[in-house]
C-alpha cells in the first residue's frame, strides 16, 4: 500500500483538518502491520438500521488477547459519504479510534 505525499504539509498519510495534523487510517493500520504483522483486526456490526450504523473494533495481540476497542456510530444520510456509505465510514472510524 502506497501512500502519496500530501501537498499542504509535505509529510505522507496525514492530512489537514481545521488547522490540525492527523494521520490517516489508512497510513495508521499501514504502520500498525509493519510493527504486529502477527495481531489482528476485527470489526463487528453492533447495530445497523435505517437511521444508524454502530461499529465495534477490536485489536487483538498474537496471544489473542483484546488489547483496546473502538466504536464508532454514524447517522446514514448525515453527509455525503453517509449517504451511500455509512456502513464503510463507521468501519473506518472503528479502526481508526481502536
Amino acid at each position: 500500500m502506497g501512500f502519496e505525499k500530501n501537498n499542504d504539509s509535505g509529510t505522507y498519510g496525514v492530512v489537514n483538518i481545521r488547522n490540525k495534523q492527523y494521520s490517516t487510517v489508512a497510513y495508521r493500520v499501514n504502520e500498525f502491520w509493519k510493527q504486529h504483522p502477527d495481531w489482528r483486526i476485527k470489526t463487528k456490526i453492533v447495530s445497523a438500521n435505517e437511521e444508524t450504523v454502530v461499529l465495534k473494533c477490536r485489536i487483538i495481540n498474537s496471544d489473542g488477547v483484546t488489547v483496546t476497542t473502538g466504536h464508532a456510530e454514524e447517522i446514514r444520510g448525515s453527509s455525503d459519504v453517509n449517504t451511500t456509505s455509512a456502513l464503510e465510514n463507521a468501519e473506518t472510524s472503528a479502526i481508526g479510534r481502536a
